[in-house]
């Protein structure tokens, strides 16, 4: 089928709702071009990875229009990065078998950055000719995880990414380095900070524009979080800046489960480093399909309470993101 019956089709099965945001946003794009006025960038980037992270690890598979409108209200609520979908085999991850028609369907707005995920070459072109401008690659400081969750070693994985990672900066696409595993494995248990520098280092090599630091499994605590968060930053000052810590902050990411109720914890003292960007999930849905134990993901709707207690701006409309989060739920636990 090709992009443009997709699109065709979407139009025909726009729910209301779709409908009133697409004319709302439309009016705000009249009102900026009339009153432009400057825009300060939020002060914390929230990454909102529900419909990706949140949706792979959730029993039941949502139908095409379901995954569009939630990406569509995420927007609405002012966030700049959503994770939206993922371009694995659709064997191993069955609820995003449909990523090329979200992709098709997506009302992208001006602004917003809507990255995918690729394990290899063949997902990259897969997303590429989908549309993607943005991918996500992702690999682990545990050998055995690696090998459970990408059936290949931490160095092979590199050898996967090189290719991916150098075909996207030719093409002036944003590439994230995701480090799983990072503050503890379900099958090696504790994992070393200066092995989460390593590999976070590999990725940075490749000429990744972001890395994401990521405790898959929840079984971080903030003591755990700042060793290996502080082994990060210097090991990508070391490589790549000039000695000025505030230049490398920026380019590190977290990305926090809630298996035992330290996440915002952990973004807490992220936050006193110098870190300024997260991820986060609506509700607190999703999780790691490979990693046993992996709960869900840090709900937004806490890490955005976090972020007004300390007083640092996100551009996202908190009311939206709750209500959002209580109908993804609601979607959820229908029975079609």
């Amino acid at each position: 089928m090709s992009t443009a019956t997709l699109r065709d089709g979407a139009r025909r099965r726009e729910s209301p709702w779709a409908l009133a945001v697409s004319q709302a946003l439309s009016f705000k794009d009249t009102l900026r071009d009339l009153f432009p006025m400057p825009r300060t960038p939020p002060a914390v980037t929230l990454v909102e990875v529900s419909p990706r992270d949140g949706l792979q690890n959730e029993k039941r598979v949502l139908p095409v229009e379901v995954k569009v409108e939630l990406i569509d209200r995420l927007g609405a609520a002012g966030f700049a990065c959503i994770e939206v979908t993922s371009f694995v085999s659709p064997t191993r991850v069955p609820q995003l078998a449909d990523a090329a028609e979200v992709m098709a369907r997506l009302r992208r707005l001006d602004g917003v950055r809507y990255p995918v995920l690729v394990p290899n070459m063949k997902g990259y072109e897969r997303a590429i000719a989908a549309g993607a401008r943005a991918i996500v690659v992702f690999g682990s400081a545990s050998e055995t995880f690696s090998q459970r969750n990408i059936n290949c070693s931490i160095d092979e994985s590199m050898e996967r990414f090189a290719p991916v990672v150098a075909a996207a900066r030719a093409a002036g696409i944003h590439v994230r380095g995701t480090v799983s595993c990072a503050l503890g494995c379900p099958y090696e248990g504790e994992v070393a900070p200066a092995q989460v520098a390593h590999v976070a280092g590999m990725l940075d090599a490749l000429g990744v524009d972001e890395l994401s630091i990521a405790d898959t499994i929840g079984v971080g605590t903030p003591e755990k979080t700042i060793a290996v968060m502080e082994a990060v930053l210097a090991g990508v000052l070391d490589a790549t800046r000039d000695g000025d810590s505030a230049t490398a902050a920026p380019t590190v990411n977290g990305h926090f489960h809630d298996t035992y109720g330290r996440a915002i914890a952990n973004i807490g003292v992220c936050l006193d480093l110098g870190i300024r960007s997260f991820d986060a999930s609506v509700a607190g849905i999703g999780g790691c399909p490979f990693a046993p134990g992996a709960t869900g993901n840090v709900a937004t709707e806490d890490v955005l309470a976090l972020m007004e207690r300390r007083g640092f701006g996100t551009g996202v409309d908190a009311m939206m993101a709750r209500s959002t989060g209580e109908w993804i739920r609601r979607e959820l636990s229908v029975s079609r």
